[in-house]
């Protein structure tokens, strides 16, 4: 196994250097198939590591880093964590192709997302701790380069930069909190540190550092602007691949640390469940497609990080069956979101390249021209929309019944907050219908567009390449819904350092239906549901043909009903604004929603691109504009809606002026002298030994 580890990482290697050496004569695609290979390669070795309990594929490194042995060790939990994010990689890269062969990008983009591969696979396996930083390092790196790659606006790049070096900061510093008490700087060493401040504070710091990564709230104000800015056919390594490495830093703290501080396990929990809704809220009002697939990132973050929390609060009142529960949720989400993510930015990349804009409002009815990238837009979102019989509903029933099993605790706090995350995460499934619903409804769904500039031929639909990428994450997603049983038993193996197998098996009744591993609280069959629906929809439709005698195959074409006034002109149709206004007014108090009628054609304030990212400027958020005609005046009105972005503005833009101030006081000290720096250098000096003599 440690060939394959190996031929993995050079297939990696081979990428990046097909990329960036001068004179390349080889097609735009070739070094995203060999990405996708050397995936194959990785995810070979996590299925073999499921497959055979208690065998560690490794592969040593030696003391190469000066800090111990090294090695990429592919446990269980990193055999699960490889085998997900290894298996959407192939598809991944599969999708990169068919957009490259297309799209033909310059030097750079296939290199950044060889390196982002390669960390991931570190992280994912690295039993040592300064290699475990190198490559989280390394993905934030890659994350930079592939959101500069081809802007000269370099906000979301520095935005993404700097939240990353914030998460590898506080990486570092729990990691180092952690082997300074051990005097081991291998990853399990972490599981000899006693319980007391340094365990609490390394528990916290880890979390931290893998919240900011995932999109976490308060810090998750880059991952849209981030997202948005990386190219559009790699996007899906971004959100569907890199993001695996937060939660399974996530879990293994968990299974290195043991039970959280009490106070961050209630913590976490009222967080995560908050930021699924407030990525909810965003996403369904955007007016641009990769940003309503952003924000919705940070929703799935949100549920992702709630089950995990039910597990942590599981593991504090001493409830191996709600930690299995907890963790099974999680890992189910997980996995509904790395293929559903992949699906929707690899058709959103196609339909963004053929209509030239991502806005919403002219990509009406542009999925009917390129039914491959359509059929990949409307499964991600029908599967993150929580629709049966998908993965996504499957993940969302199993979350909400973690979450119901708060009165079998007696303990004030924590069934209070699995009652409060329980109510917001109802919330974020209901409206994760609509965001979802608008998508296909409009996109996919939606009317033709005759006008004549949307009569020229489409270029390529994803490519040979990208439409095979399309189908494997497609039918991948379908057989795991179907076959829900099956993945809970991979999912069991995978969790056998966090919770006993025989725990986790409790989710089966039978071979073909599940439960949220409590005995007779509810119980679901999805491999069922795969027999019953088409049955029942098939039914209602010979029904329904037999008692219309066949009226309900006939068409009947009438002029749209606008109004009862005369001379009222628009659309006879909803838009995306349109239909994402009620929305807006509900969640006005969330979203701080501000309307206003302005002159026609004058752009309403903000009406533009979203400004530059960064933490200190706030982004209004425009959602786009209606026309309105109005009868009354014979003249037209723009009818514009912005929201807010409560976080960005409340919490962040308050530092920016301080933020600047302390920027320009730091450049009148770099005069360019060089005794000036010699002053400094001892200055700091003196005041580290006098803190070390006073601390004695």
């Amino acid at each position: 196994m440690s060939e394959l580890i190996a031929a993995g990482l050079l297939l990696f290697a081979a990428a990046a250097l097909v990329d960036v050496l001068p004179g390349r004569r080889a097609p735009y695609a070739v070094p995203y198939l060999l990405g996708a290979a050397g995936s194959g390669c990785l995810a070979a070795v996590g299925a073999v590591a499921l497959g055979r309990p208690g065998h560690a594929p490794r592969l040593d490194l030696g003391g190469t880093l000066g800090f111990g042995a090294a090695a990429l060790r592919v446990d269980a939990l990193s055999g699960l964590f490889w085998l997900l994010t290894f298996a959407v990689a192939v598809a991944a890269g599969l999708t990169a192709a068919g957009w490259a062969s297309a799209r033909r990008p310059g030097r750079g983009p296939a290199a950044y997302h060889a390196l982002v591969l390669a960390s991931v696979a570190v992280v994912e396996s690295a039993d040592n701790v300064f290699l475990f930083v190198m490559a989280w390092e390394g993905i934030t790196l890659g994350f930079y380069l592939l959101t500069a790659a081809g802007h000269r606006r370099i906000g979301p790049a520095v935005a993404t930069f700097g939240f990353g070096k914030v998460s590898g900061a506080a990486l570092l510093l729990g990691l180092l909190t952690g082997t300074a008490r051990t005097g081991d700087f291998s990853l399990a060493g972490l599981a000899e540190l006693p319980a007391g401040a340094a365990r609490s504070a390394t528990w916290a710091l880890l979390v931290l550092a893998f919240a900011v990564k995932t999109g976490l709230a308060p810090v998750q104000v880059w991952l849209p602007r981030g997202y948005a800015a990386a190219p559009a056919g790699l996007r899906p390594v971004l959100a569907g691949v890199a993001v695996n490495a937060g939660f399974y830093g996530l879990w293994r703290t968990f299974a290195l640390l043991g039970p959280p501080p009490a106070w961050l396990a209630v913590t976490l929990l009222l967080l995560a469940a908050l930021t699924a809704f407030l990525g909810i809220a965003h996403a369904a009002v955007q007016a641009r497609l990769e940003r309503v697939i952003a924000c919705s990132s940070i929703e799935n973050a949100g549920l992702i990080c709630t089950g995990y929390a039910v597990a942590l609060v599981g593991a504090l009142t001493g409830s191996e069956r709600l930690t299995a529960a907890g963790l099974i949720a999680a890992t189910l989400q997980t996995i509904a979101h790395a293929v559903a993510k992949t699906l929707l930015f690899a058709g959103a990349a196609a339909l963004e390249a053929d209509a030239g804009t991502g806005d919403l409002e002219r990509l009406r009815g542009t999925a009917r021209r390129l039914p491959w990238a359509a059929g990949g837009l409307a499964a991600g979102a029908v599967t993150l929309a929580g629709l049966p019989p998908t993965a996504g509903f499957v993940s969302e029933w199993f979350l909400l019944e973690s979450l119901m099993q708060q009165f079998r605790y007696s303990a004030f706090p924590y069934g209070l907050a699995l009652a409060v995350a329980g109510a917001l995460i109802a919330l974020t499934a209901g409206f994760a219908s609509v965001t979802f619903v608008r998508i296909v409804g409009m996109v996919v769904l939606g009317p033709r567009d005759d006008r004549p500039a949307r009569r020229a031929p489409c270029r390529a639909d994803l490519g040979a390449a990208g439409r095979a990428g399309v189908l494997l994450l497609a039918l991948g997603g379908l057989a795991a819904a179907a076959l829900t049983p099956l993945q809970l038993r991979v999912i069991g193996a995978g969790l056998a350092p966090l919770v006993p197998r025989e725990v986790s098996a409790g989710a089966l009744v039978s071979p073909w239906v599940v439960q949220p591993v409590f005995a007779g609280f509810s119980s679901l069959s999805p491999s069922w549901l795969w027999v019953v629906m088409p049955v029942l929809c098939a039914g209602v439709l010979v029904l329904l043909v037999a008692a219309s005698r066949g009226g309900a195959l006939r068409v009947r074409r009438v002029p749209a009903w606008r109004s009862a006034s005369g001379g009222v002109h628009g659309d006879d149709r909803y838009t995306p604004f349109g239909y994402a206004n009620p929305t807006r007014r509900v969640l006005g108090a969330v979203l701080r929603t501000r309307t206003r009628a302005v002159p026609a054609g004058a752009a309403p304030p903000g009406s533009g691109e979203p400004p530059e990212p960064g933490p200190a400027r706030p982004d209004p958020g425009p959602e786009g504009a209606g026309p309105v005609r109005t009868a009354a005046t014979g003249g037209t009105l723009d009818y514009a809606s912005d929201v807010v972005e409560v976080v960005e503005v409340y919490l962040y833009q308050p530092f920016y002026r301080p933020l600047r101030a302390l920027v320009a006081a730091a450049k009148r000290l770099q005069c360019g002298r060089l005794d000036a720096y010699l002053t400094y250098m001892l200055i700091a000096l003196v005041g580290a030994l006098a803190l070390v003599a006073a601390l004695s």
